[in-house]
Formats: C-alpha cells, structure tokens, sequence
C-alpha cells in the first residue's frame, strides 16, 4: 500500500488509468531503481480465477532482459495467487510474436470469459476496432 501513489502518479504520467490500484495492488510488480524512483510496472486485474495483465508501463531505459524478468516474475504471481489463466489486449500486433514467445495463444473475442466483462477495462478495449486479446493458461 505504500507504493500505491507513486504508482498512481506513474500511470498517470503514461496516460493509462490508474482506477483500481488500490484494490488490486497485490497483483502488481513493480522495477525500481536504485534511488527508489519506478522504472517499469505490470499488474493483474484479478477476476475469480482468471486475470487480465495491464498497466505494462516501462521507462526507455529498460533493457529487453529486464521486461522478460518483469513477465517472468508477473507469471510466477500469477501462479501463487491462484489463477489458472491470464488474458492481455493490445492493438499493436509487433507485440503479437513476444506474448507468444511467453506462451500466450490468440484469444476469439466471442470466446472470452464472462468473468473478463465484469472488467471496465474489457468494456472499453472492446470498442477500440484493432484490439486483440491473447490467452495464457497457468
């Protein structure tokens, strides 16, 4: 909890919504660097036994082993916390070959749990026309 506004405030400066930290903040990792100031961010939205990753937020600083750490440590939390599948969206399809490298499968939207639309995050990806979800089972 007490990370909860400097992360607030990191999100925000990214222009990514920042409702909900509170809630979920167990769900989140967080790479700082030496002097305590947030280099990258990535969270889970929990919905009963499936997640939603979100909140993937990294400084230009951030090297492509750190970001395979930061989803190596998001999976393990994942996993510790129960969940037995996780779902991202994106509209940017370069990133389509880096989830699979991670194990993540194409996700049909008509095929999506009825757990993922409990999520206003979900609602809103819905009605951006380029977005795609990608599927993780634990």
């Amino acid at each position: 909890m007490d990370d909860v506004e400097k992360l607030r405030d990191f999100l925000d400066q990214a222009k990514l919504n920042s409702e909900g930290i509170e809630s979920a903040i167990d769900y989140f990792l967080i790479m700082e660097s030496n002097v305590g100031e947030i280099k990258a961010t990535l969270g889970i939205e929990p919905l009963g036994t499936i997640g939603l990753l979100r909140s993937l937020v990294m400084t230009k600083d951030m090297s492509e082993n750190d970001v395979f750490i930061l989803f190596e440590q998001i999976l393990m939390l994942a996993k510790d916390r129960g969940l037995q599948e996780l779902y991202l969206s994106s509209n940017k399809k370069a990133s389509v070959s880096f989830f699979q490298l991670l194990g993540f499968k194409e996700a049909k939207k008509e095929s999506l749990p009825d757990e993922l639309y409990e999520s206003d995050h979900v609602k809103h990806i819905l009605t951006v026309d380029n977005s795609f979800f990608l599927k993780l089972s634990l």
